[in-house]
């Protein structure tokens, strides 16, 4: 019978490996060594000898779990650039082609794209394409699951939910460092991120406005309803998938655009975000306002009240709860 173990190929024995097995070695040998002192130190264990035998093999135990942990460090991420490059270079009839974050690294080396790295114009830019996908895929899971389309955009012009825009920027920063590592940690990392970034949102809208968009209270496991097992879970898969396979596919498609065209297109969508979100700030608050009986003291009041009626909040706002 042949041996299902795979053979060693020696070329490729790394010098780390060879001075690890060296290492196996010394460590039985010292054991025996360790061993001879016992004697000594049933008669006097405050002898230099003993003290310093103890000290010696703490610090040769910190040297080795330090070396441990970035051996660990560099193993991890060579086996996920070599899985994702594999992936990458993968064809099938329902494979959907997704740049490895290695390659993406190499072809931002190689250029001079106005986003290179992780820097402001990508940073802005996930914000947007985040806060826009976000609401479409709300949208396709509500349909999915309740059978009929509903608003869940956070803004009062257009699809698009800042929350999702936060939570791609939080997600991309908090997992650059570890895009080429493997999946576990990402997971990880997602499913912290997307809970607190989940939990200061819900926590500040019902501060600031006295409402909520979302209330696990019926879900196990929840955190003051603001958040939940379930729902930290699916944001560690998001973790994974966003930066695995959509920040790729998203920094590939940057790297397409112009310097001078993404430059101006990425400061104008600021522009337009940022005076979104004046008119959704006061959207909202003059509609809490009017739900109280309070009338419009000023000409902007009657302007929120003409423009942005109930019955066109509720359509926009479609999960907005009023606490009381």
């Amino acid at each position: 019978m042949e041996s299902k173990e795979k053979l060693i190929d020696e070329r490729y024995i790394t010098a780390i490996e060879k001075e690890s097995e060296e290492l196996v070695g010394m460590a039985s040998q010292t054991e025996r060594d360790v061993a001879e002192l016992y004697p000594k130190m049933v008669e006097d264990p405050d002898s230099d000898e003993i003290t310093g035998t103890a000290d010696s093999l703490r610090r040769a135990a910190s040297n080795i779990t330090k070396a441990e942990i970035e051996i660990f460090r560099i193993s991890d991420e060579f086996h996920a650039r070599m899985k994702d490059i594999r992936k990458q270079k993968k064809r099938g009839r329902l494979h959907i082609p997704s740049p490895a974050n290695a390659s993406i690294d190499m072809s931002e080396d190689l250029s001079d794209s106005f986003a290179k790295g992780l820097n402001i114009y990508k940073v802005l830019l996930v914000c947007f394409v985040g806060s826009f996908a976000g609401v479409i895929i709300e949208l396709i899971w509500c349909l999915l699951r309740h059978g009929y389309i509903e608003s869940r955009s956070g803004l009062v012009y257009g699809p698009f939910n800042l929350l999702y825009g936060a939570g791609a920027v939080l997600l991309t920063v908090s997992l650059y460092k570890f895009r080429n590592r493997g999946a576990l940690i990402s997971f990880i990392g997602g499913a912290i991120v997307g809970s607190a970034l989940e939990y200061a949102c819900s926590w500040g809208q019902e501060a600031v406005f006295g409402t909520r968009s979302w209330d696990y209270s019926a879900m196990p496991f929840n955190l003051n309803g603001r958040i939940c097992l379930l729902y930290s879970i699916f944001w560690g898969f998001l973790g994974v998938l966003w930066i695995k396979r959509i920040y790729p596919l998203l920094a590939r498609f940057i790297l397409m655009i112009p310097n001078k065209a993404g430059k101006i297109a990425t400061w104008a969508l600021l522009a337009f975000f940022v005076f979104d979100s004046f008119m959704t700030v006061a959207a909202v608050t003059r509609w809490v306002r009017r739900i109280d009986g309070r009338e419009p003291s000023s000409i902007v009041g009657e302007f929120m009240d003409e423009r942005f009626p109930d019955e066109r909040m509720e359509r926009i706002f479609a999960n907005m709860e009023f606490q009381e």
